[in-house]
């Protein structure tokens, strides 16, 4: 489990935020997974951040240069959807309360660090441990037709239900995965493929992903996890994190937590959001 970093798996605090979805900028988890990123990089401790957000929606850096990428964006905010762009990788997602967000926060160790396979191992690492009372096997590998496609979509039986991108910063990095844990998969796959429809109008084959909703599922489609399906996940994910804990890892790493206060979060939001705006010619 989480191979090469066993170490810091025994000092990895949990910082749950499930519980909070106020209605808040959709960039503002992104905002506090930089700070928080930038944090252990100054010598902060490896956190495992879970996080929900409430009706959001969103679209890739590659997505916003789309020709219609702001006719879509305002066509998703008529229907009551925040928008942002993501400053790590991967391609358009929505977010619900039934959505639920992993962040693996890591000190970079040497060269073993630089390869970003490695990064999505781990994360697949922990997301296949958190689902194995289930009795299902987490496939890794490219589901062809599901949104946010990637070398390291998560599925079963075929169907993804999981994403996972990275965003590296000089002496820390994140792996963030994004987990559909109940409702629909395919009517979130529906909402997507409608986007690009919309955003891709007038764009070249190939420049953003062909979706097929029914490639799409969540966990209580795939496994029967049933209602409060987003609980059970979470609640799975934090059990596994404390089987790596240790009591001296934890009071140490606690030592040398210190979270961004609201102002910073904010600041940081607002910095995020023109930094990656794209410019009108």
């Amino acid at each position: 489990m989480f191979e090469d970093i066993t170490e810091i798996a025994g000092q990895m605090l949990i910082l749950d935020r499930t519980a909070q979805l106020e209605d808040v900028d959709a960039l503002y988890p992104f905002a506090m997974d930089e700070l928080l990123c930038r944090r252990t990089g100054e010598g902060g401790p490896p956190l495992c951040h879970i996080w929900r957000h409430p009706r959001s929606f969103i679209i890739g850096l590659r997505d916003s240069r789309l020709p219609g990428a702001e006719q879509a964006r305002a066509w998703l905010e008529s229907l009551g959807y925040r928008t942002a762009i993501r400053n790590s990788g991967g391609a358009a997602v929505p977010l619900d309360p039934d959505v639920v967000n992993v962040s693996l926060i890591l000190p970079k160790r040497g060269a073993g660090d630089l390869h970003f396979h490695r990064d999505f191992e781990r994360m697949y690492a922990l997301i296949r441990q958190a689902l194995a009372a289930t009795g299902q096997t987490v496939d890794k590998g490219e589901v062809a037709g599901a949104y946010c496609p990637g070398d390291y979509d998560l599925s079963i039986g075929g169907r993804k239900f999981c994403g996972i991108a990275q965003r590296r910063q000089a002496h820390a990095y994140v792996i963030q995965a994004f987990v559909i844990a109940g409702g629909s998969g395919r009517e979130r796959g529906q909402l997507v493929k409608s986007f690009y429809d919309l955003a891709g109008a007038g764009a070249k084959d190939g420049d953003y992903p062909s979706v097929e909703p029914g490639t799409m599922a969540s966990l209580d489609e795939l496994t029967g996890m049933g209602p409060g399906a987003a609980d059970t996940f979470a609640a799975s994910v934090k059990e596994v994190v404390r089987s790596l804990q240790t009591a001296a890892g934890v009071a140490e790493a606690a030592s040398r937590l210190h979270l961004p206060g609201e102002e910073e979060i904010r600041e940081m939001t607002v910095k995020l959001m023109h930094r990656y705006t794209p410019r009108t010619p």
